[in-house]
């Protein structure tokens, strides 16, 4: 079997680039193997900020040859009464590429038997990735030189092997070869004789080409340097990809600011040294921050003095700014910075970030009011929560939001309720991170979101595939784990009128917001659920009560009995409608009526739908018997209508579980 190298050598690639490139390479190698009928183990594809690489595994020297059996036209048509080939014969042994000798025929038609050979691995390496690469899509692709074709950074070299042997191909501008080049401080014009010494080669040429390994080495090497100040590391998934993908061998370099920036709030010496430039900051044990970080430097050598001062300089210019901010802003309470608010644009025709407080603070407490929790620091929390805005520190560092408001709410003398939902109303921050575990983040946080959520959807700007404008996808995922983690009792159908009556325009988008909110209940329960079983259960609107519907899916996916499906579904298609009359006991004529009756009314659901579920299963022979002796639609009309009412009372006690047409 065969091992298959492709190797692309750019200019620096946007580090946010190069896992789309990761992956799209991937499927665009399988799909071109699978296509080709050509057998392969694996392809990995690897990448650094200078190059992009793929070895594929296990590859078949070629194709298999196929065999075809064509059928052609009937025989009668291809021969004439002497036996020989007409012109459609002639055209049909033609087209096919056989003699008049190997046509045969079977059942009254022509056939002929077609062999292709096939195509060596080589030949279709080298008609193919052109193909592939030039498929590759990412962001602000570029154009260099006379090239009409674009890509994301001008392409210095290819490397292209099978084995031993060159494949020759061109990507654009630059044709392949079997050189590569190494660290840009290092060995250059390295020889690459087959795809086995690949990574060795570059190994000792100062790169690092596998991510993972590289991602490994960081956090070795970051822990080496947090342990020798007997300091942790908090590093997030997001910051350690980026770091890998804009390093090609990882040297870690532990630096140090003065400590006098301690003073100011954690969280923006941190966003300063995370966000801004990428170091890893360091942390006490009990995890205050200390006045040390670590920056992963693309670095040959054991001279890092100007590393230092370098990063140095950089820290403390963005730090001085932070402390000049925290000073000036600190200068009056974070009340002060409410009436600021007005000046600030929410979204065209919504009001100001002024009126949206407004909203939150009705809507946060209407939520407590139906919730039966009566705490004045949620109306505090809601009037003070959106303040920060309007502070120099959060323009400029916007990511910070909340938390310093937080910070300004504690300097104020606010209480720790209030700074704490402050701070935690905008929770979750992402689809990882922790949900708001104060009443007072929880209530103020979907009061927030469901206003965002309503007001762009009133605006017309509702999200599709490319587009999510405020991140309301984002806020409503927000909502739904807060409510279902804190087991909230909230009825966010009621909320969406609340929140939608509060608007300065009107629309009728309620519905649309409701299925919005379905469809993210649904994939955020997907991973845990069958798709089946969540959008059965969804038949029964889930904005009602969150919590309700994640108790009915749990119930429905412990298993439900097949008869008690076949049962509710034959009940479902005899009433397509509701039946509004009531059952008479006097119009039975049948002991199965009067068994099904007593039944129905014996069953009560008391809040277990486990329990529910096994009291819907046990009366299925009660069920089952009505069906088998008795007639619904009987002559009589009288009857007849009492015998749906008796199915329609039936029904009801099915549609309180879940849709039984959709398992």
């Amino acid at each position: 079997m065969s091992k298959y190298l492709l190797e692309v050598g750019v200019e620096e690639l946007p580090y946010k680039f190069i896992p789309m490139a990761i992956s799209q390479l991937k499927s665009g190698f399988e799909t071109f193997l699978k296509d080709s009928n050509v057998e392969f183990e694996n392809v990995k594809v690897m990448a650094t900020p200078r190059r992009l690489a793929v070895i594929a595994s296990g590859l078949a020297p070629s194709q298999p040859d196929v065999e075809k059996v064509i059928k052609g036209p009937i025989a009668t048509v291809a021969f004439d009464e002497n036996k020989n080939l007409t012109k459609a014969g002639e055209g049909f042994a033609k087209k096919n590429g056989v003699s008049v000798n190997e046509l045969f025929v079977q059942d009254n038609y022509v056939y002929a038997k077609s062999f292709i050979k096939g195509k060596n691995t080589k030949d279709l390496l080298q008609e193919n990735v052109p193909v592939i690469f030039s498929k590759l899509q990412g962001p602000h692709f570029m154009r260099w030189g006379n090239n009409d074709v674009k890509f994301s950074r001008p392409i210095r070299w290819v490397l292209s092997i099978l084995d031993g042997e060159e494949v020759k191909i061109k990507l654009i501008d630059k044709e392949s070869s079997n050189v590569t080049n190494g660290h840009r401080f290092s060995k250059q014009n390295i020889v690459i004789n087959n795809p086995d010494e690949y990574l060795e080669k570059l190994r000792d040429a100062k790169v690092i080409v596998n991510q993972e390994e590289r991602k490994s080495r960081i956090l070795e090497l970051t822990k080496i340097e947090a342990d020798k100040l007997n300091a942790v590391t908090k590093i997030s998934d997001d910051l350690l990809e980026e770091v890998t993908f804009i390093c090609e061998y990882p040297v870690a370099v532990t630096c140090s600011f003065d400590e006098a920036f301690l003073t100011i709030p954690q969280e923006v010496a941190v966003t300063v040294m995370e966000t801004h430039q990428r170091y890893f900051a360091l942390y006490t044990k009990e995890g205050k921050l200390i006045n040390k970080f670590v920056t992963i430097t693309n670095y040959i050598g054991d001279e890092f003095e100007n590393i230092k001062a370098g990063n140095l300089r950089v820290i403390k210019a963005r730090l001085d700014d932070a402390v000049f901010f925290f000073n000036e802003d600190t200068k009056k309470p974070l009340e002060a910075y409410v009436e600021n608010l007005k000046g600030m644009t929410f979204q065209k025709g919504m009001g100001s970030v002024y009126d949206k407080t407004q909203r939150i603070i009705r809507l946060s407490e209407k939520i407590a009011a139906g919730m039966n929790v009566s705490k004045p620091s949620i109306k505090r929390t809601a009037e003070l929560c959106k303040a920060d805005l309007a502070t120099n520190l959060v323009f400029e560092f916007t990511e910070l939001q909340g938390f310093i408001g937080a910070d300004y709410a504690r300097v104020s003398g606010e209480e720790a309720d209030v700074c704490e939902g402050i701070k935690e109303h905008y929770f979750p921050l992402n689809a990882e991170s922790e949900t708001a575990k104060s009443i007072e983040g929880q209530v103020v946080g979907i009061a927030d979101k469901t206003d965002t959520i309503c007001a762009v959807f009133v605006s017309g700007k509702k999200p599709t595939g490319s587009s999510d404008p405020l991140g309301v996808r984002r806020a409503a995922l927000g909502i739904i784990k807060t409510i279902i983690e804190h087991n909230l009792k909230l009825d966010l159908s009621k909320l969406i009128d609340d929140a939608l009556e509060l608007l300065p325009i009107k629309a009728d988008v309620k519905k649309e917001i409701e299925e919005f909110f379905v469809q993210r209940l649904i994939i955020f329960l997907n991973n845990e659920y069958s798709k089946n079983t969540l959008e059965a259960c969804a038949e029964i609107n889930p904005c009602h009560d969150l919590c309700d519907y994640v108790k009915r899916v749990n119930a429905v996916s412990a298993g439900v009995d097949e008869r008690l499906i076949e049962n509710a579904n034959r009940v479902l298609r005899i009433l397509k409608d509701d039946i509004s009359e009531c059952v008479d006991e006097s119009l039975f004529t049948e002991p199965a009526e009067k068994d099904l009756y007593k039944a129905i009314y014996g069953i009560k659901f008391e809040g277990d739908y486990k329990k529910y579920l096994q009291e819907l299963t046990s009366i299925n022979p009660v069920v089952t018997k009505f069906f088998d002796d008795v007639l619904v639609m009987d002559k009589d009309e009288k009857v007849k209508t009492n015998r749906l009412a008796l199915l329609n009372s039936l029904k009801n006690k099915y549609i309180i579980l879940t849709d039984f047409s959709k398992l």
